[in-house]
This record gives C-alpha cells, structure tokens and sequence, in this order.
C-alpha cells in the first residue's frame, strides 16, 4: 500500500515537472484602460518617478518600504531602488526609454525571485480620451512555469496593473 501510494506521487510529480516543461518560456500579462486626459498629462505621470510612486500600486503595498532615487528625476535614467515586505520584494526599476506615446522600463527583482522583465506602457489617442496600456514581459524561468501551474501569474499581476491603472486614470482626471 505504502508502495502504491509513493508511486502514485513519483508519477504526480513527474507529471507536474513535465507539463510545466511544455509551457513558453516567456510571459506576458497586460491591461488597458481609457482615461479622459491628454496624452502628455498622463505621460508625465509615468515618465517621473517621483509621480510614478504616487499611484503605482507596488509603492502602496507596503508603507514602510525603503526606496532610493537615482539619476534624473524623469526620463532615460530615472531609476527607484525599494526594498519592502513580501509583497513588494526588493529591486529596482528604471526608465529606459521615453516617447511621447510609450515608455519601457527594466524592472530588476532581487527578491523574493530574481527576475528581469520589460516594463511598457503605450498611451494612444482617442479623441478626448487617451488608452493607456501597462504591460510586463520577460523570460519564464522553469521554476516559474512549475509556480504558474498552481497560481495564475496573469491574475495576480493584472489585478495590480489594473489597480494602478485606477489610481492613474484617478490622478490624471483630476488636473
């Protein structure tokens, strides 16, 4: 019986490490929002790092995190190292590139996985409107991929993109 039951979980947990083996080795998780602002009005609210903590829901994760700015205030180069509970890990996170209608980012995570991954965002006029997309990508790493098996990466993170898109869509409509 002991037997049995002990080849039962070999053969689970070969299954678990094989499908996870057939999964891409990249992700993708994105949400979009309409915001009754220009363009510029939101972009200045990315492209600054300062104004970027002010509704990123990472930085409102954990009031007593520990963050450092570095380089320029905005633009190529502005960065923000943070160190934070559970929730927030520790890395960093800077603005690689900024047009008026996209800005990428390179979010370095240290802990609680280390992980480097493409932070965009693309803003797209609409009439008096504008769509704004917040996008991450990077690579998948098999641990990863063996985790998503049990917990939806695309859920997790979209909630918080579309919480932050909330507090930016709120921000921008208010000027």
């Amino acid at each position: 019986m002991i037997k049995t039951i002990a080849l039962l979980a070999l053969a689970g947990i070969a299954g678990v490490l094989l499908i996870a083996a057939t999964r891409p080795n990249t992700f993708r998780v994105e949400r979009s929002t309409s915001i009754q602002a220009p363009p510029e009005r939101i972009h200045a609210l990315i492209n600054d790092m300062r104004q970027f903590n002010t509704w990123n829901p990472y930085a409102k994760k954990d009031p007593a995190m520990i963050g450092t700015y570095r380089g320029p205030a905005s633009g190529p180069g502005a960065a923000f190292a943070f160190e934070g509970n559970k929730d927030v890990g520790k890395g960093s996170i800077q603005i690689v590139d900024a047009k008026p209608d996209r800005l990428t980012m390179m979010l370095d995570m240290i802990e609680p996985f280390e992980g480097h991954n493409t932070v965009e965002f693309s803003l797209v006029p609409q009439g008096s409107a504008t769509s704004v997309t917040w996008a991450m990508h990077g690579p998948a790493p098999y641990l990863s991929r063996v985790i998503g098996l049990f917990l939806n990466m695309d859920s997790m993170i979209g909630r918080d993109f579309e919480s932050g898109l909330a507090g930016l869509k709120a921000l921008a409509e208010r000027k």
